[in-house]
């Protein structure tokens, strides 16, 4: 008589999760800069907070500010040797987007070159952008 009994299954492969992409990468300038800024800091930073907050002529602007610690719901993005951290509520409109630095005779400020942004006001203080499709 042969063995009847059913082979035993195999387990399904898991599939394996796709690649989260980098919300954002720096430019050298940019990178260089935010060196700058942790060494002058006056007291220990762990890195830049990027963010977006509503208001302007456009209607949304963006946040630098100095992270003093890393919150858990933060995006942590290393780039070039130093650290951004991205507030949760930003990073659908941030996905994709280059941080640049840029200083002349009149001003010296960061520049976010956004592939979802779709206007900016006249004064270049705010933008309206929408979320990246992911």
């Amino acid at each position: 008589m042969t063995n009847m009994t059913p082979a035993s299954p195999t387990p399904a492969a898991k599939p394996k999760p796709r690649p989260r992409p980098q919300v954002m990468k720096l430019t050298e300038a940019a990178a260089q800069r935010i060196t700058e800024l942790t060494k002058r800091a006056d007291s220990e930073i762990v890195g830049l907070r990027v963010g977006i907050k509503n208001g302007g002529c456009a209607g949304q602007s963006y946040t630098v500010e100095y992270a003093h610690e890393v919150r858990p719901t933060d995006e942590v993005v290393e780039d070039r040797g130093v650290k951004i951290l991205v507030e949760p509520k930003a990073v659908l409109f941030l996905l994709g987007t280059e941080m640049d630095y840029k200083a002349d005779k009149m001003q010296a400020q960061f520049i976010f070159n956004n592939p979802n942004q779709v206007s900016a006001c006249g004064c270049g203080e705010s933008v309206q952008l929408t979320a990246a499709k992911v």
